[in-house]
């Protein structure tokens, strides 16, 4: 099982995503309130969209995400349905999860 969740609509050229990533999201708070130790925490920290090796979306994120999060973001290019793009995030732990789909055709 993906630890993302990829959907991506095709709509002229432009494409929008919306993608749900797995993940505790456990801040500095948090952590010093359960384990007395800051450092415990761990949230996403990166994550990157490509489609056929060309980069897409890219963004560093912070502790204040939610639990799960969800990303939506749209892009314009030369892309067509069919097309592969692929998610990758790293937490602050170095775990890496990953994600992929298909672009699809949006119904009009």
């Amino acid at each position: 099982m993906a630890d993302i969740k990829v959907r991506a609509k095709l709509k002229g050229d432009v494409v929008e995503v919306k993608a749900f990533a797995k993940h505790e999201m456990s801040t500095y708070n948090m952590m010093e309130k359960k384990t007395g130790n800051r450092d415990d925490a761990n949230f996403i920290e990166h994550i990157t969209a490509t489609v056929n090796g060309e980069t897409v979306f890219d963004m560093s994120t912070s502790q204040f995400l939610s639990k799960n999060p969800i990303f939506k973001f749209k892009f314009k290019g030369d892309f067509k349905k069919g097309d592969k793009i692929q998610m990758v995030a790293t937490d602050r732990k170095g775990k890496t999860l990953k994600g992929k789909g298909k672009i699809k055709q949006k119904k009009k």
